[in-house]
């Protein structure tokens, strides 16, 4: 039994690892996010006082004329580069803070039934199988990124599962204890 909560506790450890890192990567993403945000609205003032200057002269000279254009056009590409690089940081943050939720909500399910474990002996193998099975699809994650949200769901039904098996025990348990309370009392 020792063995099985101490390979349960290693794998919440290399859980907790991993949630670090992946907070250290989302804290890096969030980083260049806000360099890229403040390089576009960089741009976006330069471009206004482009735009504002060209009000002023209303005339420029050719030459000039045709290399703002040229800068504008330059500027916009780079805004569109930005604003794409932007989406893609967001959209991958956006992952990375999903998958942090979910590993902290079953890495917090798994302590909290450790807790609990001589309540819960006869499902300690229940438990080993889920370890076992997120054990599993943590390397399927790594290996496969596109198959994570269906483990994930699997993984939900599985703790729904032994969430209900759960409250059958502890019914079962309240319900022997209330019988054996009663036997004992008539005997009395």
């Amino acid at each position: 039994m020792s063995c099985t909560i101490d390979k349960a506790l290693a794998d919440a450890k290399t859980l907790v690892e991993r949630l670090r890192d992946h907070n250290d990567a989302a804290e890096s993403l969030i980083e260049q996010t806000t360099a890229l945000n403040k390089r576009v609205e960089a741009m976006k003032q330069y471009q206004e006082e482009i735009q504002e200057l060209n009000e002023v002269t209303r005339h420029p000279p050719w030459s000039t004329l045709v290399m703002g254009i040229q800068h504008i056009r330059e500027l916009q590409q780079e805004t569109k580069e930005l604003r794409t690089s932007l989406e893609e940081h967001q959209a991958a943050l956006e992952l990375i803070m999903s998958k942090y939720r979910q590993q902290f909500f079953f890495f917090f399910f798994l302590r909290r039934s450790l807790q609990h474990s001589k309540e819960l002996q006869a499902h300690v193998d229940q438990i080993t199988e889920v370890a076992a099975v997120m054990k599993k699809a943590i390397e399927i994650d790594q290996q496969q990124g596109c198959k994570e949200q269906e483990l994930i769901f699997q993984l939900e039904q599985e703790n729904k599962g032994l969430r209900e098996i759960l409250q059958i025990t502890r019914e079962s348990f309240l319900s022997l204890r209330k019988d054996d309370a009663g036997v004992g009392g008539s005997h009395l």
